[in-house]
């Protein structure tokens, strides 16, 4: 009961799910006390704790990587690239692009297995997987997120064929900070290197869509600035909605409330497509991290969604 005290409506909210739920639900009951626990909270140290154990660690084998290519000329412009040892013919791409508030993160950390988590799935699945980094705010405000995830996918198109994956056949994906530079790429395509963007779907984790919804952070108003009169035309919602590129959008049941409205906002906004409603995913039981730190782990909920995706985006 003890744990009840600690978060009673987060943990009436678990609890109150169905039997069917929780027989489906590969979350054991020890890790979803523990996410409960941490609350509606970003908090990557301790869901890291949690996750880590169940992830690979180096090497990594029957996989491929190469670390730390360039992409394009800034420190932070490097990806790596995961892919089958032996593996023939064209693979569908995913690229992932990290959080971090804007000011932090990365797509490696030495003795983390995260965000290799992401591509060794990815490679397993089908996938050529590209994980990227990027320039950060304050150094480097807005634009350059979306800069460099354009920079990255015009690399990834011309390098596909040479690494076995198929230029027509790019995803996309983001979670939080790297949501947004997704979700901006997608919606400006000013940004775009090449013709309609290059991708054949785009995916976005626990992203913000509407700078005008709630007042910004500090984090946010580093790499987006401080004056509200731009804040509409660096905003993504309009463009997302406008966009004919398929879309996947999902939110974790314990993010904070601010990314359950953005995911709830989108959601609407892209019912309004003349292509028709986004793939939307509303992930049970999980938090702003572990819904990415859990890929790649028996819990496979999310990723499942994502297949299903890219095998209808056609």
């Amino acid at each position: 009961m003890a744990r009840l005290r600690l978060a009673p409506m987060l943990a009436a909210a678990w609890l109150s799910m169905t039997a069917a739920q929780a027989q489906e639900s590969p979350m054991p009951d020890d890790i979803a006390w523990k996410l409960i626990e941490i609350g509606r909270s970003v908090d990557p140290a301790k869901t890291a704790a949690i996750y880590a154990p169940l992830q690979q660690m180096e090497p990594y084998a029957g996989v491929r990587v190469q670390r730390d290519v360039r992409y394009g000329p800034a420190e932070r412009n490097l990806l790596d690239v995961f892919a089958p040892e032996g593996g023939t013919g064209s693979r569908p791409i995913l690229i992932f692009v990290h959080g971090g508030g804007f000011i932090g993160g990365n797509k490696r950390t030495p003795d983390s297995p995260f965000y290799d988590n992401i591509m060794l799935w990815a490679a397993k699945n089908g996938f050529l997987g590209v994980n990227i980094t990027y320039r950060l705010a304050p150094k480097w405000p807005w634009p350059a997120g979306v800069e460099d995830v354009a920079s990255a996918v015009q690399w990834v198109a011309a390098n596909a064929a040479q690494n076995g994956g198929d230029p027509t056949r790019i995803f996309l994906m983001g979670h939080s900070a790297g949501a947004v530079h997704v979700a901006a790429y997608v919606a400006h395509p000013e940004f775009h290197k090449l013709k309609g963007g290059g991708l054949a779907g785009a995916i976005m984790l626990s992203g913000i869509y509407d700078l005008t919804g709630s007042p910004l952070g500090d984090q946010e108003m580093a790499y987006f600035g401080t004056d509200p009169a731009r804040f509409q035309e660096r905003s993504s919602l309009q463009g997302l909605q406008a966009s004919t590129l398929p879309l996947m959008i999902a939110s974790a049941e314990l993010d904070p409330p601010r990314f359950v409205e953005q995911f709830d906002l989108l959601k609407q906004a892209a019912c309004k497509r003349a292509i028709g409603c986004a793939h939307a995913v509303m992930l049970p039981q999980h938090s702003h991290m572990s819904e990415v730190y859990s890929i790649n782990t028996d819990d496979d909920r999310l990723t499942r969604e994502i297949l299903a995706f890219v095998t209808t985006s056609k």
